[in-house]
């Protein structure tokens, strides 16, 4: 497949700027977001990203998507860092690189104009997603009550991101056969980004949550269902809709309110928490990396947040 009509390109709502370079230009473009990025939370931002651009672009009166130069990708990305955090600016230059690379390749254009652009400096040592201690964590957990549907799902939900270091986004696209036994151990089956599967033993307590919630609300005869599932209004029982990950928020946001913490957390808060206390008891970051299925240990130090008591207790020094 070479062109499509134009008017099929407009039912696309192709950006006008991509349209005028032709419908070439137009089927490459649509390729781009269908075929090359698979992750949905990197389509949707690199989307957002290259409309702002195009939009941008087209204010300053340029005709065509193959009339950009390296100088206008300059000075957008000059203008952005006026307005936008380092990490949302550089990840928009990544989104332009990553597209103008695939119209190069599909002789669209000549050259990629964003290759030679630099994004703004940023390096990052530490984390900034709150994390609890290891007793705010079992307060939270023990403060949830277990002899409901919602209970025992949000237990072992908790349970799951703190002691297999899980993203909430693998937790919640688990299926009930992701739970299971080998080697007379109950282990999980993550479902990572890039579509990476990832085997973990489960935490004897993490495995009673599970055994707790799988039991109590009857999921076993149903393995290829979702894990974690929504409850129905009024009935307080599980429905067969997965767990949106706005609601899982909602729902750990409620259970903190209850249990009376006062630190500020999220769905990834418990990734963070898990990791920090592994490495407290004598963990190797190298087996955390392996753990939380990080590509490089660069990244599970984000998560290590061991400083931030080393940092309290010399505060504590300044007696005045």
């Amino acid at each position: 497949m070479t062109a499509r009509p134009p008017a099929l390109l407009q039912s696309f709502t192709a950006p006008k700027l991509v349209v005028a370079a032709g419908d070439r230009a137009g089927v490459r473009f649509l390729e781009f977001f269908a075929a090359q990025i698979r992750n949905p939370h990197t389509r949707r931002a690199y989307s957002r990203a290259v409309g702002e651009f195009l939009t941008w672009c087209e204010d300053a009166g340029m005709p065509s998507i193959a009339d950009v130069q390296p100088l206008h990708v300059a000075t957008w990305i000059e203008a952005r860092t006026r307005e936008a955090s380092a990490p949302t600016v550089k990840q928009g230059l990544a989104a332009l690189r990553h597209l103008f690379d695939w119209l190069v390749t599909g002789q669209v254009i000549p050259v990629n104009p964003a290759a030679s652009v630099r994004g703004p400096s940023h390096v990052v040592k530490t984390g900034k997603t709150p994390i609890l201690d290891p007793v705010e964590a079992r307060q939270l957990l023990d403060a949830i009550d277990a002899t409901t549907p919602a209970g025992l799902r949000d237990r072992a939900l908790i349970g799951l991101m703190v002691y297999s270091f899980a993203r909430v986004g693998a937790a919640l696209d688990m299926k009930v056969e992701d739970v299971y036994v080998q080697s007379r151990r109950l282990r999980v089956r993550l479902h990572e980004k890039g579509g990476k599967v990832h085997d973990m033993p489960c935490h004897h307590n993490l495995g009673d949550y599970l055994v707790a919630y799988l039991d109590g609300c009857g999921l076993r005869d149903d393995p290829k269902g979702p894990l974690f599932r929504t409850i129905g209004r009024g009935t307080g029982k599980l429905t067969s809709t997965p767990l949106p990950q706005p609601n899982a928020w909602a729902m750990i946001e409620r259970r903190r309110t209850a249990a009376g913490i006062m630190t500020k957390i999220g769905n990834h808060s418990f990734r963070a928490t898990g990791i920090t206390a592994y490495l407290k008891n004598g963990g190797t970051l190298e087996k955390a990396a392996a753990m939380a299925n990080h590509a490089s240990t660069r990244t599970t130090q984000l998560y290590d947040r061991r400083w931030d008591d080393v940092t309290l207790d010399e505060v504590e020094r300044v007696q005045i």
